[in-house]
């Protein structure tokens, strides 16, 4: 199987353009190429197809091949490829996603693609609809007990759930032991993604990030603008704000006059490459 290595801002993933390819079993094959000593190392495969009803379609696959919905520093990369590799020569495309339509404009310097803005759509917000099981229709700074202790959460989805949680101290928290009991808290049925926050200022924020089915990763795109539209929400922040993570910086801006969300960010090609998978989960056209 041919691949290519991508990053947005270190969260990484392995892409595969399905044009040329095929991936029989993309769950398996998902588990595999993500293992860091077994495979090639990464958060995740994320599959580039035809559309009908875009000019392209983003398939992805979590480090555990359970299926994601959308991933923000995904889609910026699929653009990135699209375009260096020649796929098309537009700067203006749409990227179908299990979410929806994505509308992305890629910013090109010395002929390749260096930053893409996406427009993310509208947060939801809607309990039912994240979702988040809660008597009110909006979860804004609710109380959770997880493992026996009791914080404050803001839930939003965009196009995948997230919960947002405020802290004192973004960089010594034990995520590994906290983001778990998050990730299976009964209050989330389809699982959710959990958002550690420290306010900087009102233009600044910084996160680190326990995705459901991955664990810690160095950068959530649909996390960030979670981040953002919580932020705002709880009046901690103004409509623009740039989301530090651990892998780099996301700009992110809600118009809330349009209810749209707006994230800025690079793409990063970290290699090509050729594997061969140890079962019958892939063959070539």
């Amino acid at each position: 199987m041919k691949f290519t290595k991508m990053h947005g801002i270190g969260n990484d993933y392995v892409y595969v353009n399905c044009f040329e390819e095929q991936v029989a079993d993309p769950g398996r094959t998902a588990v595999f190429v993500s293992d860091r000593h077994f495979g090639i190392g990464s958060d995740g495969l994320i599959l580039i197809k035809p559309s009908k009803r875009a000019d392209f379609m983003m398939d992805m696959y979590n480090a555990d091949g359970s299926q994601g919905a959308m991933c923000g520093n995904g889609i910026r990369c699929v653009a990135k490829y699209v375009y260096d590799y020649g796929l098309t020569d537009q700067t203006e495309i749409s990227i179908e996603t299990k979410s929806g339509i994505k509308y992305l404009h890629l910013t090109v310097e010395q002929g390749k693609v260096a930053y893409v803005k996406v427009d993310m759509g509208a947060p939801i917000l809607e309990s039912g609809k994240i979702p988040v099981i809660s008597q009110k229709d909006k979860v804004v700074d609710e109380p959770v007990t997880v493992d026996g202790k009791t914080y404050h959460m803001t839930a939003v989805s965009m196009g995948n759930p997230h919960t947002i949680v405020y802290v004192d101290d973004v960089q010594g928290l034990k995520i590994e032991e906290i983001g778990p009991g998050f990730e299976n808290h009964p209050c989330f049925p389809d699982r959710v993604n959990t958002e550690f926050v420290r306010i900087i200022d009102r233009h600044t924020a910084e996160m680190r990030v326990w995705e459901r089915g991955s664990g810690e990763t160095l950068a959530c795109g649909t996390g960030a603008c979670a981040v953002a539209v919580a932020s705002i929400l709880n009046g901690y922040t103004e409509d623009e704000v740039t989301v530090k993570l651990l892998g780099g910086d996301l700009k992110i801006e809600w118009d809330r006059k349009a209810d749209r969300v707006y994230m800025t960010g690079s793409a990063t090609v970290v290699f090509d490459g050729e594997i061969t998978l140890p079962d019958e989960s892939h063959s070539c056209q």
